[in-house]
């Protein structure tokens, strides 16, 4: 994902990492961040498209990293992740199965009244009652599984892309 080749157009921004934004389209990638590779997938769908795409995940996030408010690092990544998520057009999130994702569905409770979430549950994630009720009642679409969310997501910014050209 760091590397960039010739067809791709995609700005890939990494937390925590705030370089000048060149896309005037953004994605920000919340959701689990175990289970599968649905990030990977979303990223490079997109690869091919003038957009931003913000990446919370921290492959130097380890262990010994307290989650304190006094903390800095930890504080440095909540804070990017709410600045992101808020200058964020889209936010994707991702509920996989085997976890409660508590953060992911704090991600979802602050973009959904926005109408910019894209919403995927697993069948199997255990929250997955509370995901549903709060799509029904912010008129969201709520996918089954990561497998149709790289289409959605696509399909939403290719229409953004093409309502641009014709505004």
């Amino acid at each position: 994902m760091g590397e960039k080749d010739s067809n791709q157009k995609a700005q890939i921004v990494l937390a925590p990492s705030r370089p000048e934004i060149i896309a005037n389209i953004s994605v920000f990638l919340a959701g689990t961040t175990s289970g599968n590779d649905w990030r990977e997938s979303v990223t490079r769908a997109l690869s091919h498209l003038p957009v931003t795409i913000y990446n919370p995940l921290r492959t130097d996030w380890d262990s010994s990293w307290r989650e304190d408010p006094s903390f800095q690092p930890f504080r440095e990544q909540v804070d990017w992740e709410l600045d992101m998520q808020e200058q964020a057009d889209l936010v994707v999130i991702y509920f996989g199965a085997g976890t409660d994702a508590p953060i992911s569905l704090l991600e979802l409770g602050l973009c959904a009244r926005a109408g910019k979430a894209i919403a995927a549950c697993h069948p199997d994630y255990r929250k997955r009652g509370n995901v549903t009720l709060v799509a029904e009642r912010f008129g969201l679409k709520l996918l089954d599984g990561s497998d149709r969310l790289v289409e959605e997501v696509v399909g939403r910014i290719e229409n953004i892309l093409e309502s641009q050209k014709l505004g």
